[in-house]
């Protein structure tokens, strides 16, 4: 009988990071009236000061198309060197066609394999987990991995429980072969029992522009709930032993990484997170929550570049990856972070 025969590939490392954030940033102080609030509860419930809001003219697929330019450019590639692309997001409101084959197309190379993955403010770290399967079975070369979201189709803006907390943006990776482990194995896994904790009820969207532009119909707006403190216990326990574990996988322990860059859900989930994973003053831990909100899958490479732009020296060293979100759904892994453009 016949062997099917495999591919072999190699270990895989993030060659950059590109994003793309909107033009408009919104301070607390132009929110609290609304939503009846204040700018210092906000900061104390979740640290945030400001969101960036998408405008008319930035649909998600422009976002993402716009972070993959970037990525491409520090990498110093162009689309057609990229043999796959894997989109993550919970806000492209087609199921299909995808998100990742619209941006192909629009970036000229429509033959590239693509395609959408929900794994909500955990998709860019199971996108991750997946390019590096991918180029480690020989499947993929150069994969392109990204996080787009436009929350604010998706979020009442006089919830006082959530117009505070999302925002739009959108960021990308290169991960390619490499001689060297630049990417550790995942950890990841979800609480199904308790997936209803985080919803979104897009029942009520009118679409009406095929690119990704909505409208409210039948008097209301589409919105995601969710049940603050069970994800708050449940983020900072659980999840923090899944982030142990991606450091045990590598071989390695908190003290070994440089940086920890987990999903921007909360400044305060992120800070007892820290403490829990017992993290050194040594590490630098990402904040960019705090100026530009809960972007879903598209903060980790988010915080990934606001980091690395105010810490240039952590290019090339090792960062512990952290997302978390509706499902409930997790994973994680160390990473050695892109080198310089």
């Amino acid at each position: 009988m016949s062997a099917i025969k495999s591919r072999t590939g190699s270990e895989s490392e993030i060659l950059s990071v590109g994003v793309y954030r909107p033009k408009r940033l919104v301070p607390n102080s132009e929110i609290v009236d609304r939503i009846e609030s204040s700018d210092e509860w906000i900061q104390q419930r979740t640290g945030i000061e400001s969101r960036r809001i998408a405008g008319a003219d930035e649909s998600l697929l422009d976002m993402a198309t716009w972070a993959v330019e970037d990525a491409l450019k520090n990498a110093k590639l162009v689309i057609t060197d990229i043999d796959t692309l894997i989109v993550a997001t919970i806000t492209f409101p087609f199921q299909a066609p995808s998100a990742a084959t619209a941006i192909l197309q629009r970036l000229g190379h429509p033959k590239a394999a693509a395609f959408d993955i929900n794994a909500a403010c955990a998709g860019f770290s199971y996108g991750v987990s997946m390019a590096n399967d991918f180029i480690k079975s020989g499947t993929s070369k150069k994969v392109l991995v990204v996080g787009a979201e436009k929350i604010s189709d998706f979020t009442d803006p006089n919830d006082r429980a959530t117009a505070f907390i999302f925002a739009d943006g959108a960021g990308a990776v290169v991960i390619a072969a490499s001689k060297e482990t630049g990417i550790g194995p995942v950890e990841w896994g979800s609480d199904a029992d308790n997936r209803d904790s985080i919803l979104m009820d897009p029942s009520w969207i009118d679409i009406r522009d095929t690119e990704t532009q909505l409208t409210k119909a039948g008097g209301k707006w589409p919105n995601i709930s969710q049940e603050g403190q069970k994800v708050f216990r449940w983020a900072v326990f659980s999840v923090s032993k899944a982030a142990n574990k991606a450091l045990e996988s590598a071989g390695l322990t908190v003290n070994d990484i440089d940086a920890f860059i987990p999903h921007q859900a909360n400044i305060r989930i992120i800070e007892t997170m820290a403490k829990e994973l017992g993290v050194p003053d040594s590490v630098l831990i990402a904040d960019d929550i705090r100026v530009n909100g809960n972007t879903s899958a598209a903060s980790i490479p988010l915080a990934m570049e606001a980091i690395l732009k105010k810490h240039p020296k952590l290019h090339g060293k090792l960062a512990l990856l952290i997302g978390y979100g509706a499902g409930l759904v997790y994973a994680g892994q160390v990473v050695k972070l892109p080198p310089k453009p």
